[in-house]
């Protein structure tokens, strides 16, 4: 069996996507380092984090000396939008809109003029955060042994399960080099997307898996790089559908789903394309590798 002229050769761009690949996730660690790690959300590092709406825009600088003057002087502050700023302070109480709404009031007392909205409040404990960043890191390993387990049972192959495996490190990385390049929380939230996106991935992933896999008892005496190629563009149309129509649901979050939401759809449609990209590009040229 012979590919058709209009089959795309995926596999020999194997060596450029690899680069690019790496090249991508170097850049996340280089970032990593030099910003000082990653930035955790107020469930992970404990605190008072509130998100206020102003009547009209300050300056960053007229902000904190604002907070200073009301001894929140190491309040971190983040600008959303010109009108939105989320301030994050250490200290905690069991009343969160009590920290938040005398924060409010040392806006509206040492700025001129400013009228504050609360939009939202949240007070995490040091010690219920640092259990939080436990449970969300055993998460993402029992994810990865489940999925193992999974892989071995369905496929009994050696060179599938490992490269399953290595695509699902390869998305989770790109996620939080993504993060860690363009410096955006981590939170509980971001924690289920990239779990969403394992899912989502290990299924594209077997799909093409179990096409190559049969591929290989139908095109028996054909080289492995051209079965697998035949095999993807086999499930190139259903792995374009299924990707467009799963994006576009998680753009309209992106675009009108606010700031609260922002780092889970961003790192769900991030992790939907990458997902997608390491099926084809890393998981099967992966496999090809431990194959031979």
């Amino acid at each position: 069996m012979a590919m058709s002229c209009s089959s795309i050769g995926f596999l020999k761009y194997r060596k450029v996507s690899g680069a690019v690949s790496i090249l991508f996730l170097l850049t996340g660690f280089a970032a990593y380092f030099y910003n000082g790690g990653f930035r955790y959300s107020v469930d992970f590092t404990g605190g008072t984090q509130v998100l206020l709406k102003f009547n009209k825009e300050y300056g960053s600088d007229s902000v904190k000396s604002s907070l200073a003057k009301s001894g929140f002087g190491d309040a971190v502050i983040r600008e959303f939008s010109p009108l939105e700023i989320a301030v994050r302070v250490k200290e905690f109480t069991n009343d969160s809109r009590g920290v938040s709404q005398r924060i409010k009031e040392s806006f509206e007392k040492n700025l001129e003029g400013a009228q504050v909205e609360i939009l939202e409040a949240n007070a995490v404990g040091a010690g219920v955060g640092g259990m939080l960043r436990w449970n969300a890191l055993l998460a993402l390993v029992l994810c990865f042994l489940l999925m193992m387990g999974y892989i071995a049972g369905r496929f009994w192959s050696l060179p599938f399960g490992v490269a399953a495996v290595v695509a699902l490190v390869h998305d989770v990385l790109a996620v939080l080099a993504l993060f860690a390049i363009t410096q955006r929380e981590i939170s509980p939230h971001v924690v289920s997307a990239i779990l969403a996106t394992l899912g989502y991935s290990i299924n594209d992933t077997i799909v093409i898996f179990s096409r190559i896999r049969d591929n290989f008892v139908k095109m028996r005496g054909e080289p492995a790089d051209m079965v697998v190629d035949v095999s993807i563009n086999q499930t190139l149309r259903r792995t374009i559908l299924t990707s467009f129509s799963t994006a576009l649901v998680v753009l309209a979050l992106v675009v009108f789903g606010g700031e609260t939401l922002r780092g889970f759809s961003l790192a769900l449609l991030f992790g939907i394309v990458v997902g997608t990209y390491s099926s084809i590009y890393i998981a099967s040229p992966v496999m090809l590798l431990l194959r031979r």
